[in-house]
């Protein structure tokens, strides 16, 4: 007889999504985008400061000048501002962001900002202080994923695809609670994707998002017990335009060199911790 599903909430104080970057609040010397017209002007691209921001740099010193590209990296702590000034021609394309949150703010307010090519992914990872592989939980053992709606989803995908619970037929990354199937026993605990690897000893197991793996002094590549996967990853974090821009010659000798050889080696030798992996290949709708 399947066992009966225990679900417990845990309330966070405040609420903070962890998608890949830091929120915070955007430079005071955002400049106009460059002259469309202009190829041998700048081309200016808002960026989270790590990795994508960092990645930006290294392109810009040591690639870009091989193929007569400038670049002009505006960084960015915060999550909707890059996609506010690449809509209004502040910059001419942004680094940031992953396919289901660039999607939701495209909806909700009205914007036509396309993805161009994916670049890296920072994987969620199950971890635990307490046990060494996921066939180590039991019923009644307590497992905590992130409580919003994009990581939880993300969360529970990667505990189905590695056995320790079951989702309805047909549900993907955008699983809740409710779309759990069989739980085996297991008890999921939803938390603040800020508090998953804080709490860690508090749970059995927990899904946390790279950036705060890292933080938390673990690593992926490593300590976690498993990992997402990177190629053909939703959650990849890709170079985007404003539609239309695609076709921009800056924009394409950018992406270009984004899923160069030298960017996967920079990527994969910087974070040897396996909290940044390259992700190159086309973005999944």
């Amino acid at each position: 007889m399947r066992n009966t599903l225990k679900i417990t909430v845990a309330v966070a104080a405040a609420s903070a999504v962890a998608l890949g970057a830091s929120a915070c609040s955007a430079p005071s010397d955002v400049t106009a985008s460059s002259d469309k017209n202009d190829t041998n002007a700048p081309l200016v691209v808002a960026a989270s400061p790590t990795p994508h921001a960092t990645i930006l740099d290294y392109v810009k010193e040591k690639l870009a000048p091989q193929v007569g590209l400038k670049l002009d990296v505006k960084v960015f702590n915060d999550y909707k501002l890059p996609n506010k000034v690449t809509d209004d021609g502040q910059v001419d394309a942004n680094f940031f962001q992953h396919k289901p949150f660039l999607d939701t703010y495209n909806k909700e307010n009205g914007t036509d900002i396309v993805p161009v090519v994916n670049v890296e992914i920072e994987p969620l990872g199950v971890y635990s202080k307490k046990i060494h592989k996921l066939s180590d939980l039991k019923p009644g053992s307590t497992v905590s994923v992130p409580n919003d709606p994009s990581n939880e989803g993300r969360a529970l995908k990667l505990l189905a695809e590695n056995g320790v619970i079951t989702l309805k037929p047909g549900v993907g990354s955008d699983a809740t609670l409710t779309d759990v199937k069989d739980s085996k026993g297991i008890k999921i605990t939803e938390l603040e994707a800020a508090q998953t690897a804080p709490r860690l000893a508090d749970v059995d197991a927990a899904v946390v998002n790279g950036n705060f793996a890292v933080g938390a002094k673990l690593k992926p590549a490593t300590d976690a017990l498993a990992l997402e996967k990177a190629q053909g990853n939703p959650y990849a974090n890709f170079l985007a335009v404003k539609k239309g821009r695609e076709n921009d010659p800056r924009v394409k000798k950018l992406a270009k060199l984004l899923n160069s050889d030298e960017v996967k080696k920079f990527i994969e030798n910087t974070y040897k911790d396996g909290s940044v992996i390259p992700a190159f290949g086309p973005v999944k709708g």
